[in-house]
This record gives structure tokens, C-alpha cells and sequence, in this order.
């Protein structure tokens, strides 16, 4: 299809065109369907040094959409990447995901990132293909508040031994340092020691599994809390934990024990902790009957040193 975009910064005028080809989009696999209808305006609004909403404008149409997001000062996360069915085959899509690419190379980020739900097939090849290549592979756990949730392990709010056990940790490996970002929903950035100390004075959340006997065995921190309504529309507190590692399924258990009671102290109905896709971790949670997300997601990485346009 030969077509004429200019590829230009959202505006609020957009958003009657950007629904009618969003509202759909996950209609046959997500009973909420697609964020972007909800979120839309808010970003638009939120638009700034560090965030750019980008559609692909035809002139008569809006032909795609996508945001990108600074989240520290070399990385970049790249979301809400659509094209509209109108326009599929196009080449919209990658136009918006180098557009995209362009404008956080030129605010001095080197890597961008983006997450894609491992059933999505067509974001997954429309990611490849506009320069994400694989980077890591998670899933979420629930474990349910409880206030009276007892650990075998002191759980600390040690930064230092947490710090030093992340540094050397097969969940870090697996997630290439990556972990939930504390301000962008679902984005994930490289875990640094800073965030760990905010866990801890800011919101009194760091949680770190430790042993006389063999020191430190696991840790995680929470990141947010925010409210969300569930499917018969009533409002429900969630907390998310940005990353859980531990070093055996005893360990595991604790930390989880020591994630429920620390939700409930925070007036949690709800929670989401990520960890990495691995057959041990994953059975170790099962083994403790935590509820478990079905599917894992991934995460993607283009290097905009690169040149990304070839």
C-alpha cells in the first residue's frame, strides 16, 4: 500500500479515531479489552521532556499510534504500539516504532524496551521486525494478603545484603537486571541499589529473607499501589513487588509468607509479583499453591546505537 504519513505528536483532537481502531484490539483474549481507550487523553496531557505520544497522520485518518517513555537516562520503554486494521500492511507500524526510536536516541537513551503478552503473535513478529530483539522472559504471582502469614527466616530491610545478593542471582541472569519500574505501570528498567534504598525509606517495603546460618536467601521490594475495579466493577487495592528472588523453595516460601503479610499491611486486596519464567522458580511458587498468571510475557530490547532503520 502506498500511503503518505506524517509521523507527529498526539494531540487530544486524536482521540476519537484513535478509539475506533483501539477498542477492539484484545477483544477475543482480554475481558477488559485494550488500555489505550482509557489512557489516551492522560497521556496526551502528561506529554513532556521525558515522554512522547507519536500517532501516524494520513491526513483524513489517524493510521497508528505509539508512546515512548524515559525511564532513566540511557533507557527508553516503548508502549501502546497499534496500527490501525485500515492501514495494516502499510508499514505504519514500523514508521511509528522508528519514529519512536529516534526521539529517545535524541533524548540520550541507548536501549529501548517493550513488553509483548506471549500470546500476541503479530506483536511479537511486529516487534522483531521494527528492531526489538529477545530479552527476557517473566511471569506474575499472587500471593494473597495476609496479615498473619509467619516466616521460618528473619526478614530484614537490609539494602546491602540485598543489593549484593540481586548483584550475583540467578534471577537476576535470568532477567537480565531487569525489574518493574516504580513509576511507569508495566515498564520493566535495570534494578539499581537507589531503588532498593527507596523501597525501604519511602515506603517501608524492602523485604529480605536471611539465615544465620546461610546468609541471605531472597528479597523483593514493593514498588506501587494503585486502585483498579474488577469485573462486576467494584474498586480493589492492588500492591505490585517489582522482582522476587530467592535461592530454594523453602526461601520461596517465606518470601511469600513475608509479600502476603506486607500487602496486608498496606490495605492490599490484591497483588502481583514478578518473577522470572523459569521451570524452577515457577514450580517452586506452585509447590506453596499461590496463584500463578497463566501465560508468562516477554520483553524486548532495541539497541539505538544500532542502526535500527536498516
Amino acid at each position: 500500500m502506498s500511503l503518505e504519513l506524517t509521523i507527529r505528536q498526539a494531540e487530544l483532537d486524536d482521540h476519537e479515531d484513535v478509539v475506533a481502531f483501539t477498542s477492539e484490539t484484545w477483544a477475543d483474549r482480554r475481558d477488559s479489552g485494550d488500555y489505550i481507550p482509557r489512557v489516551f487523553e492522560s497521556w496526551v496531557e502528561s506529554d513532556g521532556p521525558s515522554q512522547r505520544t507519536l500517532v501516524a497522520d494520513t491526513g483524513d485518518d489517524v493510521a497508528g499510534i505509539v508512546q515512548v517513555v524515559l525511564l532513566s537516562e540511557h533507557e527508553a520503554w516503548v508502549q501502546g504500539m497499534r496500527a490501525n486494521p485500515d492501514y495494516r500492511g502499510s508499514g505504519v507500524g514500523l514508521e511509528l516504532a522508528h519514529a519512536a526510536f529516534d526521539w529517545a536516541r535524541e533524548q540520550g537513551a541507548t536501549v529501548a524496551r517493550n513488553m509483548v503478552f506471549s500470546w500476541n503473535v503479530m506483536g511479537l513478529g511486529h516487534s522483531r521486525a521494527a528492531g526489538f530483539g529477545p530479552a527476557a522472559e517473566f511471569r506474575w504471582v499472587h500471593p494473597e494478603p495476609d496479615a498473619d502469614a509467619t516466616t521460618d527466616r528473619e526478614i530484614t530491610d537490609d539494602v546491602n545484603a540485598a543489593w549484593r545478593y540481586w548483584q550475583q542471582s540467578r534471577a537476576r541472569d535470568a532477567l537480565r537486571g531487569l525489574a518493574l519500574h516504580t513509576e511507569e505501570s508495566w515498564a520493566l528498567a535495570e534494578l539499581a541499589r537507589d531503588h532498593l534504598v527507596a523501597a525501604r525509606d519511602e515506603r517501608d517495603g524492602l523485604l529480605v529473607v536471611q539465615d544465620d546460618t546461610t546468609g541471605t536467601q531472597g528479597f523483593t521490594f514493593r514498588t506501587r499501589t494503585y486502585e483498579r475495579e474488577d469485573d462486576d466493577g467494584d474498586t480493589q487495592t492492588w500492591v505490585e513487588y517489582g522482582v522476587a528472588g530467592w535461592e530454594s523453595q523453602s526461601a520461596c516460601e517465606d518470601l511469600l509468607a513475608a509479600t502476603a503479610r506486607d500487602a496486608a499491611s498496606v490495605g492490599a486486596d490484591r497483588t502481583r509479583v514478578l518473577i522470572p519464567e523459569s521451570v524452577t522458580m515457577v514450580s517452586d511458587v506452585a509447590v506453596t499453591r499461590t496463584e500463578i498468571g497463566e501465560e508468562p510475557d516477554f520483553v524486548m530490547a532495541a539497541d539505538l546505537t544500532s542502526d535500527y532503520r536498516r
